[in-house]
This record gives structure tokens, C-alpha cells and sequence, in this order.
């Protein structure tokens, strides 16, 4: 898995600093909240736009990288990114943060889709290891991301935008330089692509599933900060833990679990856990030392289900992997957009033990979905045939290798 062209490392390591931008900003929600004089629920929009924006502008990132290349693509939205962060850095009010993070939250989806696509149509081997190498970008990012931004936090809460913006533009030469020139695909895709893939049961299931299991994860990432009421530094250590766990997950315990038991089977038991967990968390919101376990913990399911929903969405309806990929991401994002916000909204004018409450209901609502759509999902643990083999070198065509 580890002998891959230079592409898939470009892009794997741009991952890396995308990934980055979703934990970076953790650790300095509450600093936001108290220098510029704004709520939980109003700094928790700063997901919300973010999230909502990428989640919509993910169904054009098939149209945009059909016509100009996923290379052109990633450049695009590397680019739109350290605009974007460096920008929400300079602003002196909530809503003008949470503005640009809607901007960089279109860069962010036209990199994150096109990077899937292009790390599974480039990478040698199987699908599986694909994903896997994706996965630990994304575990190394989301770990690395609060530790920094709690670092930089610490000394201003403008520090962490800066810090992503200058990031990507080392990702962005990095792009620049390893990844070959992409060519267009031989077929253009439409908006209505992404949309019209979900008549497909099996992966309007799972799409439905990430969307609900997203309520729970952005509901610890984007809420917990609050009650734990600790400073940048520390709320950074303790999601470092978080990203550590999700990052061992994924790569080592995730493929383990899946070939013992089957992928359906291991998701569902897992959310079942996770939502467990997040109803540990609304018993013990009161206490600092239970929550900062708990999130710790929560990585070790958030790795776990990262990888084998995405392999599963990966497989699980017979489109093009990007147009699938698309498709699943405009309905995830949805739960990852709408729950910061309510989160905050109950935990200010209702309880602070409700959001987790919610969060853990989502996730366990999110395990039946699943558990229903089984059915459509029982070739996802199949081994590659010849002809998938062969539809993925037909794919890696467009993409481009310098293998």
C-alpha cells in the first residue's frame, strides 16, 4: 500500500492540511465567543456555513472537474481555501467569519471530493487500500489540526486561519508540482448526476446514514468546547487525543473488524457504541473530566465508521466513484451543517445535557437506517472482479498516474 506514484502523495498530503482546517479551528470557538462578544449558537455557525456550503457546492465538483481536470479542480480549490481562511482571519466580527468560512468552505468541497476520487482512481491495489490511504490522511489531519490550532490559538484566535492559509499554500505547490497534468473525462457530468444516484436504495441508505451520524460527530466537535469552558491550549491536547484514537481506527482496527465480521454488521454495532457514548456524554456534562474522555473515546468509533462508510459508499451503487462520492457528501454535510447549530441552540436556551441527548438519538436512528438498507448492500464485502479491476483502470485513464 505504502509503494504509490507521486500523485497519490501529493494529493494525500494536501488531504492532510485540508483535513487540518476542519479541527484547527476547535480549540478557539469559545476565545471567538469571548472577544468578540458572541454566543455558543452564533459561533457554532461558523460550522454551519462552512458545512452547508460545502455540502450544497457538492454537486457541482463532479461538473467542474468533468470539463477542466482534477488536477485544475484541486488547484481551484486549494486556492479558493487560502482566500478563504486567510480572509475569515482578518475580520473583527462573528458574522464576517462566518461568511468566509462559507467561501472556504467551497474550496474545501472541490478539494475533498476530487481528492477522494483521485487517490482511489490513481492509488495501486485494491479500493479498500485506496480508501485506507485516504482515511489515514484524513486521521493524521484531524489530529495534527487541534493540536496546532491550540497552539496557535493560544496566542491569538487568528492564528489558526493563518495558520490554514499558509498551510494550503504549501499543499497548493506541492499539487502544483507532483501531480501530473489530469485531462477532462471523456464524459462530462451534469448537477443532476449526484441526484439522480440515489435512486439507488443502497446508497441513498447510507448517504442517510452519514447524514444522521453526522449530527452526533459535529455535535462533540463543535458543542463540547463549551461546557468543557477550558482554554485554547487545552481543548486542543484533548481533541489531539480525539484525532490520535480516530486516526488508529481507521488505518489498523477498521480493515481487522471488517473482514472478521462484514462491513453492514460492523457499522451498525459501531454507531450503536457511538451513540452510547454521546448518551454518557449528556449524563456527565457537568463533569470536565468525563468529557474529555469521552471525546478521546469517540475517536476510536468516528475512525472506525470513517473508513468502512466510505468504502462502502465507494461500492455501493453502480455510478462513477466521484458522482457517488458526490452524492454522499451533499447528504452528510446536511447533519454536519444543521447540528452545530442546534447544538448550541439548545445547550444556550434549553439544556446543555440536550445536544448530546439529540446527538446520540441522530446516531442511533442513523444504525437503523443502515440496518434497513442491508439489504442493497450485501455485495459492498465481495472481492474486485476482473471487470471492476478493469472499469478501474478505465477510471484511472481520466484521473491520470505517473505509475
Amino acid at each position: 500500500m505504502l509503494r504509490q506514484p507521486k500523485a497519490v502523495w501529493a494529493v494525500a498530503f494536501a488531504s492532510v492540511v485540508a483535513f487540518m482546517g476542519i479541527g484547527l479551528v476547535d480549540p478557539i470557538l469559545k476565545p471567538i465567543a469571548d472577544n468578540l462578544d458572541a454566543s455558543p449558537s452564533q459561533v457554532s455557525l461558523l460550522f454551519t456555513s462552512y458545512m452547508a456550503v460545502m455540502g450544497v457546492a457538492m454537486l457541482v465538483t463532479g461538473v467542474v472537474s468533468s470539463r477542466i481536470g482534477p488536477k485544475r479542480t484541486l488547484l481551484l480549490g486549494l486556492v479558493i481555501i487560502i482566500a478563504g481562511a486567510g480572509l475569515a482571519g482578518m475580520s473583527d466580527t462573528v458574522m464576517g467569519i462566518v461568511g468566509w468560512r462559507a467561501l472556504w468552505g467551497l474550496g474545501n468541497a472541490l478539494f475533498i471530493a476530487t481528492a477522494l476520487a483521485t487517490i482511489v482512481n490513481s492509488a495501486r491495489g485494491s479500493v479498500a487500500q485506496a480508501i485506507i490511504l485516504y482515511e489515514a490522511a484524513l486521521g493524521l489531519g484531524i489530529a495534527v489540526g487541534p493540536l496546532v490550532g491550540g497552539v496557535l490559538g493560544s496566542i491569538s484566535w487568528r492564528g489558526p486561519f493563518f495558520g490554514v492559509s499558509a498551510l494550503m499554500a504549501v499543499a497548493l505547490v506541492v499539487t502544483v508540482f507532483l501531480l501530473p497534468a489530469t485531462p477532462p473525462a471523456a464524459r462530462a457530468t451534469s448537477i443532476a448526476d449526484p441526484l439522480r444516484a440515489l435512486k439507488h436504495r443502497g446508497l441513498l441508505g447510507v448517504g442517510i446514514t452519514a447524514l444522521l451520524y453526522n449530527f452526533g460527530f459535529f455535535t462533540l466537535l463543535a458543542f463540547t468546547p463549551f461546557p468543557l469552558d477550558m482554554s485554547a491550549h487545552q481543548i486542543g491536547l484533548i481533541f489531539f487525543g480525539w484525532g490520535l484514537a480516530l486516526a488508529f481506527t481507521s488505518v489498523v482496527v477498521a480493515p481487522r473488524l471488517q473482514h472478521r465480521f462484514g462491513t453492514v454488521r460492523v457499522l451498525v454495532l459501531n454507531l450503536l457504541a457511538f451513540s452510547i457514548l454521546l448518551a454518557v456524554m449528556a449524563i456527565g456534562t457537568d463533569y470536565k473530566a468525563c468529557l474529555a474522555a469521552c471525546v478521546v473515546v469517540a475517536g476510536l468509533f468516528i475512525g472506525i465508521n470513517n473508513t468502512l462508510i466510505t468504502e462502502t459508499v465507494m461500492k455501493a451503487a453502480p455510478v462513477e466513484r466521484g458522482v457517488a462520492s458526490a452524492a454522499y457528501s451533499f447528504l452528510r454535510f446536511g447533519g454536519a451543517a444543521v447540528a452545530p447549530w442546534l447544538a448550541g441552540t439548545l445547550g444556550e436556551n434549553v439544556s446543555v445535557h440536550l445536544p448530546f441527548w439529540v446527538g446520540a438519538g441522530a446516531v442511533l436512528l442513523g444504525a437503523a437506517v443502515l440496518l434497513s438498507a442491508r439489504g442493497h448492500l450485501r455485495h459492498i464485502d465481495d472481492d474486485e472482479t476482473p471487470d471492476e479491476e478493469a472499469l478501474d483502470a478505465a477510471e484511472a485513464l481520466t484521473v491520470g498516474s505517473d505509475s
